[in-house]
């Protein structure tokens, strides 16, 4: 029962005791992972730029600092609504600004227009996803023809979390979330060791290439 529980505050935290650990949890351990997918990423300062279970908001503030061109824009998305009022406070000056936009939304359908977006990043929640070829077509439909998405990640952490049954079913594997991206119109896909402050970790890349894929529409 235990187990049971901690896995759906993993997945999507509520405001309740065993939330704020995940809170802090995140905010404790997440930040070079987070700061490295904003890095790998590329941004440019008038880049429209996505991250993906933005947690509690610290990719979402490395990201707004480096987008310091009049068209720069970042938007988030977290299906935890406890995430979305935990960030909303971190970066409420960007989001008055409207530098930023966050969503309480999932990722399978999320409240951007097609092509819309250069690039995107997220970290540590594509395992907890119901669904990841309907999550990966998703987030490919709202990138422009060529964005790049970073995803970055430590695979041995996630293998011992999920030997605990604290992810659910074989999600968690990387092989299995890059086979999804190629399903639904990623390419140049691959996965690399990185490291930063003597912490290695793993990055996975994937270019949206826009071209039909069988069984999803065309992209415009």
């Amino acid at each position: 029962m235990l187990a049971n529980k901690i896995r759906q505050q993993l997945g999507r935290p509520t405001q309740s005791l065993v939330g704020w650990l995940v809170k802090k949890f995140l905010t404790r351990n997440n930040r070079v992972l987070e700061e490295n997918a904003v890095r790998l990423c590329g941004i440019q300062p008038d880049d429209t730029v996505l991250e993906v279970g933005f947690g509690p908001g610290l990719g979402l503030e490395a990201a707004a600092s480096i987008l310091s061109g009049p068209r720069g824009k970042l938007f988030g998305v977290d299906y935890s609504e406890f995430m979305y009022k935990v960030a909303s406070e971190r970066v409420k000056g960007l989001i008055t600004s409207g530098k930023v936009t966050l969503h309480h939304s999932s990722v399978e359908a999320m409240p951007l227009p097609d092509s819309s977006v250069d690039k995107v990043f997220h970290c540590n929640c594509y395992y907890f996803w119901p669904d990841l070829t309907a999550g990966t077509a998703e987030i490919h439909r709202v990138m422009k023809p060529g964005g790049l998405m970073v995803v970055t990640l430590k695979v041995h952490t996630v293998a011992y979390v999920a030997s605990k049954k604290l992810i659910p079913g074989e999600h968690w594997r990387p092989e299995a979330y890059m086979d999804a991206l190629r399903a639904t119109g990623f390419t140049d896909i691959r996965m690399e060791d990185k490291n930063d402050k003597d912490i290695t970790f793993q990055a996975i890349f994937a270019t949206a290439s826009k071209s039909r894929m069988p069984g999803f529409p065309e992209y415009k």
